[in-house]
């Protein structure tokens, strides 16, 4: 099994049909679920599922709802959002990725995240720390080629 970092297709597509909206005033939910080392995550993942999610002490199935921290803004031809960090309290967790999604309408993936290799946490808080919000390292970047 692999995990492997991207922007899912899917989510590519969805952005094109109108179907994201990311602003501040948003009624849409996205989430992060984390998974083991087991799952195969990829652009070609193209919705939520439980299968290979992790279980343990304070981790609840579906994950954690993410918060905006900085709405869509852009910098030169790179258009960039992101996510407030996220946190589960009190853990016993074992992670090797995540995946962000879309709340509702078949949980549409938004994005993979490859830990890099496994990361625990044993009844402390198990934290999904997101990059800089700005054009070279927001987890979320459209850019040109």
């Amino acid at each position: 099994m692999a995990i492997t970092q991207a922007m899912c297709t899917s989510f590519k597509i969805a952005l094109l049909d109108g179907e994201m909206d990311f602003s501040s005033n948003t009624s849409q939910a996205f989430k992060i679920a984390l998974y083991t080392s087991s799952v195969t995550l990829s652009a070609a993942t193209t919705a939520y599922a439980t299968t290979n999610e992790v279980s343990g002490t304070n981790y609840t199935a579906g994950g954690n709802t993410l918060s905006i921290a900085a709405a869509p803004a852009s910098s030169g031809t790179t258009a960039f959002l992101d996510f407030a960090d996220t946190t589960w309290a009190d853990a016993t967790i074992t992670a090797r990725g995540a995946l962000i999604y879309k709340v509702g309408g078949g949980n549409p993936a938004v994005a993979v995240l490859d830990f890099g290799g496994d990361k625990t946490s044993t009844a402390g808080d198990f934290t999904v720390q997101f990059p800089a919000a700005d054009a070279t390292n927001a987890i979320i970047r459209i850019a040109t080629p």
